[in-house]
């Protein structure tokens, strides 16, 4: 476990306007603020992000586990953007902040009068970042869920065992994407903006970014006409590359190239198999993965994962037990890698404190720092009001009202 942070961090200075919710937009705002960023999360009052309602689990608070694992370093501020009071606090956060990030419905931010084209030409410096789930098209008023992206952009025709269901991946990913995504297009507008005072739009989807994370998968239909199915944990274009069942549990072997598969024949007493026609090299492996995977089942079987994963890592063969996610925890921790870090309460109270997930970035000079742990709803709203008091006008007499935002979610 990892506590405590560096004294600076490599967004210092950088102020995010946080409009989104759910995952895609709250991991890239998190991602940022572990940098370094002042990150404002704007919620409803009363309601507050989605996912704080996405329990059980929960803390010892009850907050949602869901909603902690993306919003630590944030600061909370509830504002009804709804009412005229609401949407001058927000315009007031934004003309202050390098960057705004929201994932509402395409047209909602418009309707508010919170829209890129009129906020930059107010602000020409302001990175605006567009999340959606089908882009600002045709697809706009399609709501962007990761499980029907999972399902419409192809992911889940190549995941599961060839003879069962269409399978989702057991995360998000779609969203975790789409969030590293996102956070990657405001650090380069943010990049062209330094040397040009300009800002720009950014915008990015989930359909769009599950089709670029499908990287081999996707190449293979673009270029070769190719139209791929399901193989269970197998690989399309690798062999061995997949699970088998030792003794106890199963192991995977990522093989990938002909040394690789040498050693693991010699480790598993079958040296013959490296000479014989049909594993000769990966295509003829790839050609005769049946009768392969026959073959290092029955050796595989002879003892439990653990051992196999010795031997063959000591051969040089990469592979490793399916561990379950206690275990992959105890695994990081061997290594030296910080998979768990600590917040203490940003109040200095006497509660326990908030367990987090390491940022897996590194950095020499400028790491990654745990400052505040997930914020309550509109924990910090009356100090942010306050400091932007003096940027508008309170116009809470107006009988008017704008109309109600749609979610995108």
């Amino acid at each position: 476990m990892v506590t405590g942070s560096a004294e600076r961090g490599a967004l210092d200075g950088l102020r995010v306007a946080d409009f989104s919710r759910v995952l895609a937009g709250p991991y890239a705002t998190m991602l940022l603020a572990d940098l370094g960023a002042d990150v404002v999360k704007v919620e409803r009052p009363g309601i507050g992000d989605d996912t704080r309602a996405w329990h059980p689990p929960a803390d010892h608070d009850g907050t949602s586990t869901y909603f902690l694992s993306v919003n630590r370093n944030k600061r909370s501020v509830a504002l009804d953007l709804t009412t005229y009071t609401g949407l001058g606090h927000a315009r007031a956060l934004i003309a202050e902040s390098d960057v705004l990030v929201e994932n509402f419905r395409p047209g909602t931010m418009e309707r508010l009068g919170l829209g890129e084209r009129e906020l930059r030409a107010r602000h020409p410096g302001l990175v605006y970042c567009s999340i959606s789930g089908f882009g600002s098209g045709a697809g706009a008023d399609v709501p962007g869920y990761d499980l029907l992206v999972q399902a419409v952009g192809g992911l889940m025709s190549v995941t599961g065992d060839a003879a069962g269901e269409p399978t989702k991946a057991g995360v998000a990913l779609v969203d975790v994407i789409t969030g590293l995504h996102a956070s990657l297009g405001i650090l380069a507008a943010l990049r062209h903006r330094d040397a040009t005072g300009e800002g720009q739009h950014v915008e990015v989807n989930l359909l769009g970014s599950l089709l670029s994370a499908m990287v081999n998968q996707a190449s293979a239909f673009a270029v070769a006409g190719v139209v791929p199915g399901r193989l269970g944990n197998a690989h399309p274009s690798i062999a061995p590359y997949e699970t088998f069942p030792a003794a106890d549990r199963p192991i995977a072997l990522a093989v990938g190239n002909d040394r690789q598969f040498a050693a693991l024949a010699e480790a598993v007493g079958a040296p013959g198999l490296a000479d014989d026609e049909r594993f000769r090299t990966n295509a003829d492996r790839v050609a005769h993965r049946a009768a392969l995977r026959d073959i290092l089942g029955e050796r595989l079987g002879a003892a439990g994962a653990d051992h196999w994963s010795a031997v063959l890592l000591a051969a040089g063969v990469p592979a490793g037990p399916v561990n379950t996610l206690d275990e992959a925890f105890a695994f990081a921790h061997k290594l030296g890698l910080p998979g768990i870090v600590d917040i203490p309460d940003a109040d200095g109270g006497d509660g326990p404190p908030a367990r987090q997930i390491a940022n897996p970035i590194t950095l020499s000079g400028t790491p990654a720092r745990y400052r505040l742990p997930p914020p309550g709803l509109g924990r910090h709203t009356a100090e942010i009001v306050h400091r932007l008091s003096d940027h508008h006008h309170n116009r809470t007499d107006r009988t008017d009202r704008p109309p109600h935002p749609r979610s995108s979610r």
